[in-house]
């Protein structure tokens, strides 16, 4: 049986590692075994805080809606009860975006929750 060389495949591969690999600091981005290490872990973080991502935007938004609500003289969890009992169905994005932009509109529903809870 012939002999298999592996220099082009094997080239290629840390080619493709090395590549991953580009703007780590000193040898995690020159040397192949510790690039290879090093891409793995930050694949799985990368994977890790892509659903982390998603709770540290709810915790966002759930402070600009508490800051514009105070400022309205109704905590955060007082306007969520209102507009929940008032069958108001915006969510947590939308009220954020009112609350910095379009203060008025905010208010709005600050007066509905306020109109529910009593």
């Amino acid at each position: 049986m012939s002999r298999i060389k592996r220099g082009v495949a094997k080239h290629a591969r840390h080619k493709k590692v090395l590549k991953l690999a580009k703007g780590y600091r000193a040898s995690y981005s020159k040397l192949y075994r510790v690039a290879k290490q090093q891409s793995l872990r930050s694949g799985a973080f990368a994977f890790a805080h892509r659903r982390k991502k998603k709770g540290d935007f709810r915790k966002l938004w759930i402070t600009r809606i508490n800051a514009a609500a105070r400022m309205n003289d109704i905590s955060y969890s007082r306007l969520m009860n209102g507009l929940h009992k008032g069958n108001v169905s915006v969510n947590r994005k939308i009220l954020a975006e009112l609350a910095v932009s379009d203060p008025a509109a905010f208010t709005g529903y600050v007066e509905i929750a306020k109109a529910n809870l009593k």
